[in-house]
């Protein structure tokens, strides 16, 4: 699934490139690894500015020590539930130019964030700050893949909570959807991770435990 999100996350930067997309927002960008929004993006376009956000210190540390030398991109440390935290950083703020458009990338993260209300408003927040032409995308665990996981259980996510540190939860194609409210949605739309524009070269295509989709701000 780890694989299946970062092949989705490549397709999705390079698809944001092509669309014009010159600066990158990726919150949950997590411990670095091959494939970084910023060396994507970079490789296409060498003026690419992406700014990383991640809960975690060492996540930041990591990326920080990556970048270091880069003036285009940068990482912070940030809580996606305190979207306008984020929005203020001085990273964000020398680096984004909120009146161009923006590709903000929510990618395998909103799961982490099992109360429906924060996650909605924390999403609304983002997006209500990005100017017209603007880009989210998004991908979620998907409730329809793990549900039969838990047919012995009165509460998924109470097993859930018990087997990782990191509470989450799953959410359903219906629910995911509404993250994309009042933007529209790139085709395919909103579908299994790895059937959101598959390359065939792609060796880790598949990912049908999660959504994936792209949305465009008019």
């Amino acid at each position: 699934m780890a694989r299946a999100n970062r092949a989705f996350l490549r397709r999705a930067v390079g698809y944001l490139v092509d669309a014009g997309i010159r600066q990158f927002l990726d919150i949950g960008s997590g411990i670095p690894t091959a494939g970084n929004v910023h060396e994507i993006a970079q490789k296409a376009a060498p003026d690419a500015r992406v700014v990383y956000v991640d809960i975690d210190p060492q996540a930041v540390m990591e990326s920080l020590e990556i970048l270091d030398g880069n003036p285009y991109a940068s990482a912070v440390q940030g809580d996606l539930r305190d979207a306008a935290a984020i929005l203020r950083s001085p990273a964000v703020r020398r680096l984004l130019d909120f009146r161009q458009p923006v590709g903000l990338l929510i990618v395998s993260v909103l799961h982490f964030v099992p109360e429906d209300g924060p996650a909605y408003d924390a999403v609304a927040h983002l997006v209500g700050a990005l100017p017209s032409g603007s880009y989210l995308a998004l991908s979620h665990a998907a409730s329809e893949a793990f549900d039969h996981l838990f047919q012995q259980s009165a509460n998924k996510d109470d097993v859930y909570r018990q087997q990782t540190p990191t509470p989450g939860t799953s959410r359903t194609r219906e629910e995911v959807e509404r993250f994309f409210a009042g933007l529209d949605m790139v085709k395919p739309g909103l579908v299994r991770l790895g059937e959101w524009r598959p390359d065939p070269a792609d060796p880790e295509a598949g990912g049908h435990g999660a959504w994936a989709g792209i949305g465009r701000k008019a």
